[in-house]
């Protein structure tokens, strides 16, 4: 599988659906059978996601620690993947969590990068 296989929600469609587990619902209605990952930052956003339906959940910038939680609270009822903070030196700690993929940007972070962003936020 590619990422053109499926769909990715990011933190930009969030803040423009207004939520998390809308942004995956507007997705899944719209695209009933793609797969969708959803990318959250916080566990309760895990668990909105999860009570929307999503059966794959990025945890975007979770410690170990954190992510030791999401892997609990899921429970086996979506597929886990890591992401941010990870490195080849500490990938096991992430590992031993019981999440079910990482994904290690050492790669991508060793080249050099204009890192131009066009992020939403939320209006105050």
């Amino acid at each position: 599988m590619s990422l053109s296989d499926a769909a990715l929600v990011k933190d930009n469609h969030v803040v423009a659906a207004g939520g998390v587990a809308e942004a995956f619902t507007l997705v899944r209605k719209a695209f009933p059978e793609v797969p969708i990952e959803v990318e959250v930052d916080t566990l309760a956003q895990v668990t909105e996601v999860l009570e929307a339906g999503a059966d794959l959940i990025l945890l975007d910038n979770f410690t170990p620690e954190q992510t030791a939680e999401a892997v609990a609270l899921v429970n086996g009822r979506a597929t886990l993947e890591s992401s941010g903070r990870l490195t080849l030196e500490n990938a096991r700690a992430y590992a031993d969590t019981g999440v079910d993929y990482l994904a290690v940007g050492a790669l991508t972070h060793s080249s050099p990068i204009l890192d131009v962003g066009l992020d939403l936020r939320e209006a105050e």
